[in-house]
């Protein structure tokens, strides 16, 4: 388990020759071994312009080694904010180095990785919404919590065909194989999403051991609760411990708590659209 980055409130970015134009940022992180695993395997990135969260392969002795890689390789971006060609050469660097680490353990080695990048489009700022695996990003606006990522899994597959209510996901037998992920010998194919960067959006990245624990209701409670980044982050892993505790569990919050400038979003060009590439997954590796 690796932790890069601290909490922080009070992180102004100005935008690239527009100096009048501010946005500023406070985070919170988080996160627990859980009440069953005898290691972390999740890591994460906490330091402005990208957040991440990433979970090691669980039953794989080196998963920690994977979402580790993830995590060091996307901190290298610099600069008030990135591109997502960036976060695609962070991931291809942390994937060689799962694959050292793969040759010397003989085993398979992987991890899931999602986060939220912040990236201008239009001249205006906006969240890279990122994803490859079961980990999640939620984005939280007038008390509404809406899940931006999409999960590469065998269940949100059946819950795409209709095989299966949505509702069923997190219960199902299957509900732990996911079918892309950094590492095991394949080229990283995350899926994107655009979110402008707004005053009072609140996002939630997390890894699945607070999403099967914590159901989108107790989560939007949480999020709405008035507390600060940090104490948000904090609250969310104690409820997944209170539920049970059966992985890992890692959140991050982060707030967009001022902005100025001439600058206001009141539709979003093209809607939060997938803008990824869709590949062949590698051989569906099991969490």
């Amino acid at each position: 388990m690796t932790e890069i980055g601290r909490n922080t409130e009070g992180h102004v970015v100005s935008l690239p020759g527009r100096p009048d134009v501010t946005v500023t940022l406070s985070w919170g992180a988080a996160t627990d071994i859980g009440r069953r695993r005898k290691h972390n395997e999740d890591s994460f990135l906490a330091q402005a312009p990208i957040f991440v969260v990433a979970d090691g392969m669980g039953g794989h002795a080196s998963g920690d080694v994977a979402s580790a890689a993830v995590v060091a390789r996307l901190a290298e971006a610099t600069g008030d904010f990135v591109d997502t060609a960036a976060i695609e050469a962070g991931l291809r660097a942390a994937t060689a180095d799962i694959m050292l680490a793969d040759d010397d353990l003989q085993i398979g080695v992987g991890t899931t990785a999602t986060g939220a990048a912040m990236t201008l489009q239009f001249n205006d700022p906006y969240w890279a919404v990122f994803n490859i695996g079961d980990s999640r990003v939620y984005s939280f606006e007038r008390n509404e919590l809406t899940q931006v990522t999409v999960d590469h899994s065998v269940v949100q597959e059946l819950v795409d065909a209709g095989l299966i209510d949505a509702a069923d996901a997190e219960s199902h037998p299957d509900s732990n194989i996911i079918t892309r992920a950094v590492g095991f010998d394949a080229e990283p194919m995350p899926d994107y999403w655009m979110i402008p960067i707004k005053l009072g959006l609140r996002m939630l990245l997390c890894s699945d051991g607070l999403t099967k624990e914590v159901n989108h209701e107790r989560l939007r409670q949480h999020l709405a609760a008035g507390l600060s980044a940090k104490e948000t982050a904090s609250a969310l892993i104690d409820a997944a411990l209170d539920a049970g505790g059966r992985d890992n569990v890692t959140a991050i919050v982060v707030d967009v708590v001022a902005s100025s400038g001439p600058f206001e979003f009141d539709t979003i060009p093209g809607g939060n659209t997938v803008i990824g590439k869709v590949a062949e997954p590698p051989e569906s590796p099991t969490k």
